[in-house]
């Protein structure tokens, strides 16, 4: 890109939360800790959902596409970040930065649309329960998940090719730990009104869209729950409904605070906070909310980590056997 002057932008400065010295080793220590968690806990999902055929369910073949949106949307930034740190460099060369502001709205805008294509999911369930085989067909399943990403692979790549047409001064130091469309926006010094159209057009789609969506389905859920006489059908019916709630709280929770952050003083700031919300923590919490109630999950990891022992253990036996029988143990049926 060329902005005034002639002057080919080679990259940006990512400030980051602090300049001191005597943070840094604690805020690498911290991030790190829950990227690990993060992947620890998502891949587990991933794990137990794939290797137990009692989960080849459409609850759990989005929960598993869930898990995997929040592995690649923290890795989009953190591992970043984390360089940054270590090597005390805040560099990021230009194209670096679209690439970053491209993958992490893409896996945010699918994290958004997951969650609302979870929600129909549970209305489907709850609803309408003796034709749920029948709706949520492998056929929908994938058909639901491939509009997922298109919508948000394509919602992406406008927003970055906006901010391929405005310009910044050399050296931009963006007051984040990664490049966030927002600030980019603000700190071009190119008109941008018609980039704010765009992200407000595309706050509609990826926020006010699909959270319609869900309230809708969960009007229907409540409708229907009320209409159930027994108690014990009632809490069986929302408890599946628990977990998912839970995460679309702490997640539109977090993205209206950012949004409505994003007018105060210190706007830069809270924004990085509320990014650490959606990057780092939500997809950190989200293995736990999904497995600590959820009997299926505890369950399939409990077989997946016998079946892992018991391969291992079969495995090495053998190896001790022929040691100690020698010879002999060629003729001896195993």
């Amino acid at each position: 890109m060329i902005p005034g002057n002639d002057t080919p932008i080679s990259e940006f400065l990512l400030l980051g939360f602090s300049d001191k010295p005597e943070l840094q080793p604690i805020l690498f220590g911290l991030f790190l800790s829950m990227y690990l968690i993060t992947m620890m806990g998502n891949l587990l999902i991933i794990l137990a959902v794939s290797s137990d055929s009692h989960l080849h369910t459409p609850m759990y073949f989005f929960l598993s596409n869930l898990s995997l949106a929040d592995i690649c949307i923290t890795s989009t930034t953190v591992p970043k970040m984390l360089l940054n740190i270590q090597t005390q460099s805040k560099a990021i060369t230009y194209a670096g930065c679209i690439i970053q502001m491209y993958f992490s709205l893409l896996f945010a805008g699918l994290n958004d649309f997951l969650l609302t294509v979870m929600a129909y999911d549970r209305f489907v369930a709850i609803c309408h329960p003796l034709h749920y085989l029948v709706i949520m067909n492998p056929q929908l399943c994938g058909l639901l998940l491939l509009v997922s990403w298109i919508l948000s692979a394509l919602c992406s790549l406008l927003q970055c090719l906006m901010v391929l047409r405005l310009s910044f001064p050399p050296d931009l130091e963006i007051p984040h730990f990664f490049c966030d469309l927002n600030q980019m926006t603000q700190l071009a010094r190119s008109d941008n009104f018609l980039n704010n159209i765009v992200i407000y057009l595309a706050t509609v789609l990826l926020g006010c869209g699909p959270l319609a969506g869900i309230l809708y389905s969960y009007y229907k859920i409540v409708s229907s729950i009320r209409a159930i006489s027994s108690a014990r059908r009632k809490y069986k019916a929302f408890s599946t409904c628990a977990s998912h709630l839970s995460v679309v709280s702490v997640f539109y929770g977090t993205s209206l605070g950012m949004y409505l952050s994003s007018a105060g003083i210190h706007s830069s700031q809270s924004n990085a906070d509320a990014s650490v919300m959606y990057t780092m923590v939500i997809p950190m919490l989200n293995p736990f909310i999904y497995s600590l109630r959820n009997k299926n999950i505890k369950g399939a990891l409990k077989r997946f980590f016998v079946m892992v022992v018991t391969k291992g253990t079969v495995i090495l036996r053998p190896k001790k056997y022929l040691c100690f029988l020698g010879p002999k143990c060629q003729n001896h049926k195993l």
